[in-house]
């Protein structure tokens, strides 16, 4: 029986050690997929740091983490034809999908909140000694059950620029729209990683007025205006949080933004990105999605100003499939193939590291 590696996590801060497991078939409705790119997520760096209470998901057997990546189909379920879209599916077609799997039949779900179904994670933290083994994206291969969105990816988005759909981009498409951005609002964007980087792109596409976007290194400063960032709010030279707040104060003529999102993924920035806001103004947060923190939060300040917290996790199906039609419509125009620093699965440890350390801005593994 052929077999395929995959990096198992064991414990914050310890180095991944490389496993093989079976390749078996897949079961009837799902896709079986070789994994050829998988991005090193901010949200994996929260794990492997153990931040928050994240450390609860830890299996002493291991874990195969990873979920943002990209692949072709190696076998086909019985009954699988077309992807979610319609489009025929064909072994050896370029796919993204989902890697999470929403229930259908629970409360959230059938309310059409998918991503807010409980058990949509579950599948991320099954025993990958157990069949079908591949469940997480730094490995060579990928299980997409029938519950899970997939698409086929056209011929013009490449690997680079999709990797980073079935999470971050698909993620700020679902969220903007949850907030409502739209034509002539005004939008800071705190933190030009992954998810601020697309959300700059999506929000300019959405009609957005202004975006302000915030960071303090300067590759992620100078990708954030290539995506359309109107004006850069740099750390290094706003060191305290009220700073910050008078530097977008300042650029909104006094008012303040109408939409302001947390991409960051550390909480502290919350309660200075809320008095960025407007009166009226929404506040997105998705960047720190794990518990175990807190902040100091007048709620006296959110009633008199009308503010309205939406709280993103995850996406829907339809939000990745514009995922993809965004990257392909825009190929070309935005950097969106950004060149990633590339590794081989066996130095997913170094990879970590180093993105870690800011020696890498953005850690892809490339399986070969």
């Amino acid at each position: 029986m052929a077999t395929g590696r995959a990096a198992l996590f064991f414990e914050p801060g310890k180095p991944m050690t490389l496993t093989e497991f079976p390749v078996v078939d897949p079961a009837p409705g799902s896709v079986l997929v070789r994994v050829t790119r998988a991005n090193v997520c901010g949200s994996d760096l929260h794990f492997w740091r153990g931040d928050g209470r994240l450390g609860r998901w830890n299996r002493q057997d291991g874990a195969i983490i990873g979920h943002e990546m990209t692949g072709v189909v190696h076998a086909l379920g019985d009954g699988v034809v077309t992807d979610f879209a319609g489009a025929p599916l064909a072994v050896g077609d370029r796919v993204v999908y989902q890697y999470f799997a929403p229930c259908g039949r629970c409360r959230a779900c059938l309310r059409g909140m998918t991503p807010a179904c409980p058990a949509a994670l579950g599948r991320m933290f099954t025993d990958p000694h157990q069949p079908p083994h591949f469940n997480g994206a730094f490995a060579d291969y990928y299980h997409v059950s029938p519950r899970m969105a997939l698409f086929k990816v056209p011929d013009t988005v490449t690997d680079t620029m999709v990797a980073g759909a079935n999470c971050a981009l698909a993620q700020v498409i679902y969220g903007l729209e949850r907030v409502g951005v739209g034509f002539g609002d005004t939008v800071v964007i705190q933190g030009a990683g992954g998810l601020g980087a697309y959300a700059t792109a999506v929000a300019k596409e959405r009609g957005a007025h202004q975006v302000i976007v915030i960071d303090g290194l300067d590759d992620r400063l100078a990708l954030a205006r290539a995506m359309g960032a109107d004006a850069t709010v740099d750390l290094r030279e706003h060191a305290r949080p009220e700073d910050r707040v008078a530097a977008v104060r300042t650029l909104t003529n006094g008012w303040g933004a109408d939409v302001v999102c947390e991409l960051v993924g550390f909480s502290e920035v919350i309660p200075e990105g809320l008095r960025m806001l407007a009166v009226g103004g929404r506040y997105l947060e998705i960047g720190t999605f794990y518990p175990g923190h807190s902040i100091d939060l007048d709620p006296g300040r959110l009633v008199a100003a009308n503010h309205r917290i939406e709280a993103v996790m995850l996406y829907d199906a339809a939000s990745l499939g514009a995922a993809v039609d965004f990257l392909a419509r825009n190929a070309g125009r935005l950097p969106l193939d950004q060149v990633l620093a590339d590794y081989p699965l066996d130095q997913i440890n170094e990879a970590f590291l180093d993105q870690l350390s800011n020696r890498s801005t953005r850690a892809s593994i490339v399986m070969t």
